[in-house]
């Protein structure tokens, strides 16, 4: 038998704007799976598990995994949730351990301290000392904090937005663990920060700078005693010091060398901050749009950015859906509108049935639409449940909770009782919505929704609503960033 290593998954992205706190409720919601359950779940599919797993059994370690759990990005994390969700961990940390494997995202907030991740990080080295190799997998929407690198020695995160390697980045960070244990390398991990909310197109590494920046990261990666670079686009939506995209670079000492990379490709996402790639529409002008839209080469695809249930916001925004209403869109739908009290009302109704009430905007109604009164028809009704087949979710499951479908005119709304943003088709093919068929669909998402989507639209908009993700960072309310911080307080490049 080889190593012993003990590993645990933790992860969530907090919204410090969004007004409900993250609860055990909440990873129940998305997943809080113990060790066996998680290997049986989310051991074969594109999840850091799988990779740890699969680099497990090539070196025929002695793997102790304690406890998966995530929650839909939303407020802090409350105090109890954090403390049930570790124990499992720090208890086992009292045990003996080659090594330690934390699938982490980088960017929780906590209702008593800023640096969820750091917190993990720092109670663990309380029990197993300064030298036990650590080993973080993290989402580029991490906001790496100083505490973090100097807890674990190793933190390397994914590198394509949407994410498509995850599966491989466990894999990435299991050898680098591997090579640790075994005393090949003494990695360290240095980190380089810019005074921004976020990387100007938000870490999109399908087109863009991005793209020449790891093509940089992976030709620097072949120098001696660099291991592994990853670039942070940040995660904009939290007032905390240290908000902002990040270069970690994973190497075998601090070298004026090192630093250079480190800093090199944080100067680049700074000069080139202003070089946005999306152009976001009002909801008004995707409307607009939609009516010129044909269908003949595929579906127009309407982003609402600023409502991403995946970036925190409350998903039960109604601006872009009132907008496609009023211009009497047709063979149309849209989803997911966040609204339990709709879904439930709707699932007591039979189908074919037809039906007035109140839909959406009932969170924060100056922050993109109030609530809708429609009239239509309910086309499906039931449990939420999907196995996604994309790239993203493929045989993994999520729930909606309570769902609907209802058609209001020409458009099919998916109204769902648990926020989650669309990164899969089976997110509508489940309840009897044919994306591929439609002229227009219109969804909450920033990015990841490309991956399954891109391949059957015929174009794709974006869409700031002026919901709680929105693009207008100064309506938010910033009270702990520290300043300058662009966009918050422009300042030259210079």
């Amino acid at each position: 038998m080889g190593f012993k290593v003990l590993s645990a998954e933790m992860s969530h992205e907090t919204n410090t704007f969004n007004i409900h706190p993250t609860t055990l409720q909440c990873f129940y919601d998305r997943f809080l799976l113990d060790g066996d359950q998680a290997v049986a779940a989310r051991g074969e599919q594109n999840t850091e598990l799988a990779g740890l797993l699969e680099t497990g059994r090539d070196y025929d370690w002695d793997i102790s995994h304690v406890i998966s759990a995530a929650a839909g990005p939303g407020g802090v994390v409350t105090r109890e949730a954090f403390e049930i969700l570790t124990k499992p961990l720090v208890d086992a940390a009292h045990r003996d351990w080659d090594g330690i494997f934390l699938i982490l995202h980088g960017a929780m907030v906590t209702d008593f301290c800023d640096d969820g991740e750091g917190e993990i990080l720092r109670r663990l080295r309380a029990i197993v000392g300064p030298d036990l190799p650590i080993a973080v997998t993290l989402d580029p929407h991490a906001n790496v904090t100083k505490a973090m690198c100097d807890l674990a020695q190793i933190l390397v995160s994914f590198t394509t937005y949407p994410h498509v390697d995850i599966r491989a980045t466990g894999r990435r960070v299991a050898e680098l663990l591997q090579r640790t244990m075994s005393g090949d390398i003494q990695p360290r991990t240095l980190r380089a920060h810019r005074p921004m909310l976020e990387e100007a197109n938000g870490g999109r590494t399908d087109i863009g700078p991005m793209i020449e920046r790891h093509a940089l990261a992976r030709a620097f990666e072949t120098r001696k005693g660099v291991y592994a670079i990853s670039i942070n686009g940040a995660f904009p939506c939290a007032d905390i010091a240290e908000v902002g995209p990040t270069v970690l670079v994973t190497c075998d000492d601090d070298t004026a060398a090192h630093r250079l990379i480190a800093e090199t490709l944080a100067d680049d996402i700074w000069t080139r901050r202003q070089e946005a790639l999306n152009t976001y529409l009002t909801s008004n002008q995707a409307a607009v749009a939609a009516r010129q839209w044909n269908g003949d080469a595929g579906p127009l695809v309407i982003a609402d950015y600023a409502d991403n249930p995946g970036s925190g916001a409350y998903g039960d925004a109604t601006a872009l859906l009132a907008a496609l209403i009023e211009s009497d869109i047709k063979n149309a739908c849209f989803g997911p509108l966040v609204d339990p009290v709709a879904a439930t009302f709707l699932g007591a109704k039979t189908k074919g049935s037809p039906v007035t009430l109140n839909i959406g905007g009932t969170t924060a109604p100056e922050l993109g639409g109030s609530p809708l009164n429609v009239t239509g028809i309910v086309k499906w009704a039931g449990d939420g449940r999907v196995v996604g087949n994309g790239p993203i979710l493929g045989g993994l499951e999520r729930s909606f909770g309570t769902t609907a479908v209802l058609e209001v005119g020409g458009i099919d709304i998916l109204i769902v009782s648990i926020a989650h943003q669309m990164l899969d088709l089976r997110q509508f093919e489940a309840f009897g919505i044919d994306p591929a068929k439609k002229s227009v669909v219109a969804l909450k998402s920033m990015q990841h929704f490309r991956a399954a989507f891109a391949p059957i639209a015929g174009r794709i908009i974006v869409c700031d609503s002026g919901a709680l993700c929105t693009l207008n960072y100064s309506s938010l309310g910033y009270r702990n960033v520290p300043h300058p911080t662009f966009p918050l307080d422009e300042r030259s490049a210079d």
